[in-house]
């Protein structure tokens, strides 16, 4: 029977930089962090049902969705938010004052970030970096103490200060842009109601 490759760390040997070549890589630089292992996240919704077990927003710990885009003009994003915040790919290209906006390939993925569909994460712009990746992170995010990462495998999670992913940013030369996406959410709610729509879809 053949084996399905998925995004868990049994396969990260297959990446272009492995979950432990990039840990050991942090604790190289001096980025602390707080691990734990856990069975695949492939989605938030999976998330959701067992990160009160190990991840703790108790004390300013923030949750995270990544979402890997790409623009009409060929210019791949990878876009940080609060993993509740609703997105609208319709409206948001006006924000972040790119093209607009859809899902990037699963391909697109590999060859960009070096990570497979699950196991999007801020870290995977060590591999982004090279390839012009730009990082939109959400500004609401900044309050947090720590966010919870992928160390580019979805069945591990590092707790991760902000200030430890703009140390990254500094040593691997890639900017993180910040942006309100609650504004965004505001003037689309706004938007709709002035032409009857009265919700989101």
């Amino acid at each position: 029977m053949n084996d399905t490759v998925d995004a868990s760390s049994k396969y990260q040997d297959s990446l272009p930089i492995s979950s432990d070549a990039i840990m050991e890589q942090l604790d190289n630089w001096g980025i602390t962090y707080i691990r734990s292992d856990h069975v695949p996240l492939r989605t938030v919704a999976d998330s959701k049902k067992v990160q009160g077990q190990f991840l703790s927003s108790e004390h300013g710990g923030g949750h995270i969705k990544n979402l890997y885009l790409r623009d009409n003009k060929k210019r791949n994003i990878l876009l940080v938010a609060e993993q509740d915040r609703q997105i609208d790919l319709k409206t948001l290209h006006t924000k972040l004052e790119t093209g607009r906006l859809s899902f990037g390939s699963t391909e697109r993925l590999m060859n960009n970030l070096g990570v497979r569909p699950g196991a999007v994460t801020p870290l995977s712009m060590i591999n982004g970096v090279e390839a012009g990746v730009q990082l939109f992170v959400d500004s609401g995010l900044k309050s947090c103490k720590q966010i919870y990462v992928h160390p580019l495998v979805n069945d591990r999670t590092l707790g991760i200060t902000m200030e430890g992913l703009q140390q990254l940013g500094g040593i691997r030369d890639f900017e993180i842009m910040h942006t309100s996406l609650e504004e965004v959410f505001i003037k689309l709610v706004e938007d709709q109601e002035s032409v009857g729509l009265g919700g989101l879809d």
